[in-house]
């Protein structure tokens, strides 16, 4: 349990941290995606009450990494850190982004933001739980 909750806590709250900084780099660099995030009918509203679980998703995601990365980490041939983010990648965020800007009304920009913002959260949360729990 030790080995999963407290690294998962960890990689939460950097994932947090690394995600708001991300949109703030990525607002300067794009700021045409902070209007998108605006267009009604697309995103619930900061003000339903249901968006504040938004917050809660860093924490599920290191959660369920934290359990695999435990499960699988002695199998991980060379970079483990790489290789799992690698894997992470090709199996959850590609084909997710690939459904969002296929299925959304967000432009191609959006995309890319999220799946940078998705690669270095998951970047981050391996390094927290290769040193926690290696």
């Amino acid at each position: 349990m030790k080995k999963i909750v407290l690294p998962a806590i960890v990689a939460g709250i950097l994932m947090t941290i690394s995600n708001m900084i991300i949109s703030i780099i990525m607002n300067k660099v794009v700021p045409g995606i902070m209007t998108e995030y605006q267009t009604p009918g697309l995103f619930r509203p900061w003000s339903d009450p249901l968006m504040q679980a938004f917050f809660a998703h860093p924490f599920i995601l290191a959660l369920a990494l934290a359990y695999v990365w435990d499960k699988i980490k002695g199998s991980l041939p060379g970079n483990r850190v790489l290789g799992f983010v690698w894997g992470c990648f090709l199996v959850a965020t590609l084909p997710g982004m690939f459904i969002s800007y296929t299925s959304f009304q967000i432009s191609l920009a959006m995309t890319l933001s999220w799946t940078l913002t998705s690669v270095v959260s998951l970047y981050v949360a391996t390094l927290v739980l290769n040193k926690m729990n290696g």
